[in-house]
């Protein structure tokens, strides 16, 4: 049964007032307020429930031996994991960008990305459709504004500029509108990945990273918007963890995959497992990582 909100305002002071009631230690206060003031007591909040003894309980009592130190040291490792994976996404978005423009034009020209004849669900083209011509009307790119003064048509652009428009979402539901899979089998096979699982994967990766854009807590996430698991190529299928297939593991498995597909000298697994070395709870497994995850080829040191 619902109620009306009557939770009052706190201070700093009551808010750690309030933590210490509920067993967490605070050792530094003036660290405390500071955190408290400059990151706010609800999104610390997320980072805390992790030491609830039961997070049903509405006493949300703390573990004992929990710290607002601790705390504060989770809230890092999500901050620096969120900053490793928008690397890692960024060189993924480019080069998915690249290659749905690089297929298209040399398969259809320059405009063929807007013939309707390759979306087979017309009224979701019609909606990416506007929302392509939306991001071209709010544009003040160079390139933009000298196509728009120099050619009367077509309105929009030719694909590999409209690739630098689109969001991340409107990319994959470009792709994912395309009606021949023989376009999506091509634009994947150069991440070494079935075209149904790179286009899922693209979709469940633009909400990973909103969640970085807005600074949520990412670590020990349960996805809504899942990946697809491959099993294909092999080494990969054997690598993902069907057992946890809402936590982060799995993103970060098929992003190595791709990653090490599109720059084989990135660093970025070694970063990555510099950075998992540092988790203050030591828990990944409430990231999904399985038991044996040191036995795994792809995430061998």
């Amino acid at each position: 049964m619902t109620r009306a909100f009557s939770k009052p305002a706190k201070s700093i002071a009551e808010q750690i007032a309030l933590l210490q009631s509920r067993g967490m230690a605070v050792g530094d206060v003036a660290v405390a307020t500071r955190a408290l003031q400059n990151i706010s007591y609800y999104r610390l909040r997320t980072y805390w429930l992790y030491f609830e003894i039961d997070t049903a309980r509405e006493d949300h009592q703390l573990r004992p031996g929990t710290s607002f130190e601790q705390v504060l040291a989770l809230y890092e490792f999500d901050r620096r994991l969120r900053l490793l994976i928008m690397d890692g996404i960024e060189r993924i978005e480019v080069a998915a960008r690249g290659a749905w423009a690089h297929h298209l034009a040399m398969t259809y020209g320059p405009h063929g990305y807007l013939n309707p004849a390759h979306y087979p669900n017309v009224g979701k083209f019609q909606r990416n459709l506007k929302q392509l011509q939306d991001e071209v009307d709010r544009s003040h790119d160079t390139s933009i504004v000298h196509y728009k003064q120099t050619y009367s048509s077509p309105k929009l652009p030719p694909i590999w500029m409209a690739s630098e428009l689109v969001s991340f979402g409107l990319l994959s539901k470009f792709l994912s509108s395309l009606g021949k899979r023989a376009d999506k089998k091509q634009i994947a096979r150069a991440f070494g990945l079935d075209d149904r699982v790179f286009i899922g994967f693209l979709h469940h990766l633009a909400t990973v990273r909103n969640i970085c854009a807005h600074h949520g807590r990412l670590w020990n996430k349960a996805f809504t918007v899942t990946a697809i698991l491959p099993t294909a190529p092999h080494d990969l299928a054997l690598s993902v963890n069907p057992a946890a297939p809402r936590q982060l593991y799995n993103t970060l498995t098929i992003m190595l995959h791709i990653l090490q597909r599109i720059d084989p000298a990135s660093e970025w697994k070694d970063r990555l497992l510099e950075l998992l070395d540092q988790n203050p709870v030591g828990d990944v497994a409430a990231m999904g990582f399985p038991v044996n995850v040191s036995e795994v080829a792809m995430w061998q040191r």
